[in-house]
């Protein structure tokens, strides 16, 4: 039996602890994994303090001194693509920050390279003119030079076809890991701990920046002053800072800082009365599907991304008083939310399909 060994590009690394990309690579090299793959997972040295060997059994190697992500991430991903020129099966790399070093790559790596090429980072509000532009060069050459390219979303794969004219393979993302064994006390005392009620407040998790229409949603919930949980990077940035500010004191809305503890994610999912999911861009979005596997209604942006990873079955809306005309409603219905996770969104399917890949 060969052994495919292939390196993971693009992401901080493993164990996971940022975003969409690294929850899909501890998934990857997790318990769905077969014995016929063997990982390696490029990873920051600078946002891991405590460096390790391996985990999960996949080798780990470190970039020093970079953050892998914001400007940082193309020395971070030119740097890891240089060290897997030799010895690699198949580079697979996620997302396009270091597409305007593939061309050199591929004088040099003959095997397969699959690239993820993310969701259309080069249309997000938060860049200018120049990075929109190299963005999408970078995009351009990592779609050009890949050998296969991976669309999460319908509508990615749409745009890879009209403007490209380049075949793509459909992969999501799993949700499934998002169901842990949290004891019904444990709820009671996570809940008690944020001062909630269940089934009485909305939830919403994001990063916090303009493209996930964060300002919509606080602007619908200070005009309605029904109960909000709103979680995110609120410091990261000036519209972050800007909206705590502006919002932060009103008693309906707890504006909390990222949460890492999975069990307190699962118990604020678990029994929120709606989720909101604001993002414009990108393709299927990790935390709009972790959501779904809850069943509860979800009030999503109205844009074909979303309504493509939902199946047109949640519920949509393009400003502040269409969300909080649903928000007026009673007994809007969620458990189609449910039916279609399990049936799209599993992982051990989503890493079925990412090993094909491989052979």
């Amino acid at each position: 039996m060969r052994i495919r060994k292939v390196a993971i590009v693009g992401t901080q690394g493993v164990p996971a602890q940022y975003g969409g990309f690294e929850t899909l690579v501890e998934n990857l090299i997790g318990k769905f994994k077969s014995n016929k793959v063997e990982y390696t997972v490029f990873c920051s040295g600078r946002d891991y303090k405590k460096k390790q060997k391996t985990y999960m059994g996949a080798k780990l190697k470190y970039i020093p001194f970079l953050h892998a992500n914001g400007i940082q991430s193309i020395p971070y991903d030119i740097l890891s693509l240089i060290r897997c020129i030799r010895g690699y099966d198949t580079v697979l790399l996620l997302g396009v920050s270091g597409g305007i070093f593939i061309p050199i790559f591929r004088l040099f790596y003959s095997k397969k390279l699959i690239v993820n090429i993310d969701g259309r980072e080069h249309t997000r509000a938060k860049w200018g003119f120049f990075a929109r532009s190299f963005l999408k060069l970078n995009e351009v050459l990592a779609v050009k030079f890949a050998d296969d390219i991976i669309a999460d979303n319908k509508g990615i794969q749409d745009y890879v076809t009209e403007t490209y004219h380049k075949p793509s393979h459909l992969i999501a993302y799993g949700g499934d890991h998002t169901i842990r064994d949290v004891s019904e006390e444990q709820q009671r005392g996570i809940l008690y701990k944020y001062g909630l009620r269940r089934h009485n407040y909305t939830l919403s998790i994001c990063r916090i920046e303009p493209e996930n229409n964060c300002h919509v949603t606080l602007d619908a919930f200070a005009k309605f002053k029904l109960p909000l949980v709103f979680i995110g990077n609120w410091d990261y940035s000036v519209y972050g800072q800007r909206l705590r500010w502006k919002y932060g004191l009103l008693s309906n809305i707890k504006m909390l800082d990222p949460i890492y503890d999975l069990d307190v994610l699962y118990t604020l999912r678990k029994n929120c009365k709606n989720y909101i999911h604001g993002h414009s861009c990108g393709g299927t979005n990790p935390s709009l599907v972790e959501a779904m596997f809850f069943g509860c209604p979800i009030l999503a942006y109205d844009v074909v991304f979303n309504r493509e990873t939902t199946c047109n079955k949640a519920h949509y809306y393009a400003n502040d008083l269409q969300l909080i005309d649903y928000l007026g409603m009673q007994n809007l219905k969620g458990e189609n939310m449910l039916e279609v996770a399990k049936k799209h969104y599993m992982w051990k399917d989503i890493v079925r399909q990412y090993e094909a890949l491989y052979r």
